[in-house]
């Protein structure tokens, strides 16, 4: 939408302004590993497969929606993500980083193996979570109709698509990943963004570095 902007039409929307300088509202939601696995017990196929993937590469949702099964290499076990799907319209993937191949957890290789066995789309260039007439699913209709009621009958509360990619990042610095790694694996343009806006530090982690600076403090040894 055009708006007036020092006498002249512009397309700048002049709320962006107000949200960069306001910065986050709200803390992303974030689900523990328990709470993951709650959720995928709720789920049947396709959506089983849709969060475990999610969950386990932290891919956006129009990534995910976006797969096709020519984008697998299962001789070295990665994905190439190439695209992006969304309202379904194909386009490219949102940065230079996310064009690099990604590691595949022999496990979740394993899952989409078997998604593939029972597809009635299996070429190359077919869509890995295809409806029923071969094109690309709505990840809006998935989150509203499958995920959340899955969500609220496993009592993990309201979730969107993005929740899986903030527990995903996460999980890694739980983990301890080296922090150039994580940039990597999420694939963002800077560091700055993987460790301003994805991560979040556990509880458990908090509490250890609290008590470290208070044993500083007062020289507990």
């Amino acid at each position: 939408m055009s708006t007036l902007e020092g006498g002249k039409l512009t397309d700048r929307n002049p709320i962006d302004l107000v949200r960069q300088r306001g910065g986050r509202r709200c803390i992303p939601r974030v689900l523990t590993p328990g709470e993951i696995r709650l959720l995928l017990a709720q789920l049947a196929e396709p959506y089983h497969t849709m969060v475990m993937v999610a969950a386990c590469l932290g891919l956006r949702a129009s990534e995910i929606m976006g797969l096709q099964w020519r984008d697998f290499n299962w001789e070295d076990i990665t994905v190439l993500i190439r695209r992006g799907v969304a309202n379904g319209r194909a386009g490219d993937t949102k940065t230079e980083a996310s064009q690099k191949p990604l590691p595949i957890d022999p496990r979740l290789a394993c899952s989409l193996k078997e998604l593939w066995k029972r597809s009635l789309y299996k070429s190359p260039q077919d869509w890995v979570f295809s409806n029923r007439t071969g094109r690309p699913r709505a990840q809006q209709d998935i989150l509203r109709r499958h995920l959340r009621s899955a969500a609220l009958r496993a009592g993990i509360g309201k979730i969107g698509w993005h929740t899986f990619r903030h527990s995903y990042s996460t999980m890694l610095r739980g983990a301890g990943t080296d922090i150039k790694v994580q940039q990597e694996l999420l694939r963002h343009a800077t560091i700055q963004s993987t460790m301003n806006i994805y991560t979040q530090a556990v509880s458990e982690q908090k509490r250890i570095a609290n008590s470290v600076a208070v044993g500083v403090l007062f020289n507990i040894q």
